[in-house]
C-alpha cells in the first residue's frame, strides 16, 4: 500500500517561499499567476493490511513529524 500525504500551510499563514516563487514567474513574465502557495509532499510505502490502523499510525505521523499543526493543513490519500 501506498500513502501520498499533501502538507500545506493553513490560509492566511504568510507564505515568503510562495511570494518569491511569483515573483520570479512574473520575472519571466507570466502575468496571469496571480499567487502561489509552497506545500510538501511525501509518499510512504506501507506494510501493514489493516487500512484502519494505517489511518491512524499516518495521523500520528503526521502531526508529530510531517507538518506543523499549529500552521499547516495535511490530506493523506491511501491507494492500495
Amino acid at each position: 500500500m501506498k500513502a501520498k500525504v499533501k502538507v500545506v500551510l493553513k490560509p492566511g499563514i504568510l507564505d515568503p517561499q510562495g511570494k518569491a516563487v511569483l515573483h520570479a514567474i512574473r520575472d519571466l513574465g507570466y502575468k496571469n499567476i496571480s499567487d502561489v502557495r509552497i506545500g510538501k509532499f511525501i509518499e510512504i510505502e506501507m506494510v501493514q493490511p489493516h487500512l484502519k490502523e494505517i489511518k491512524q499510525e499516518l495521523d500520528e505521523i503526521c502531526k508529530k513529524l510531517l507538518s506543523n499543526p499549529v500552521i499547516e493543513n495535511y490530506q493523506i490519500d491511501i491507494e492500495e
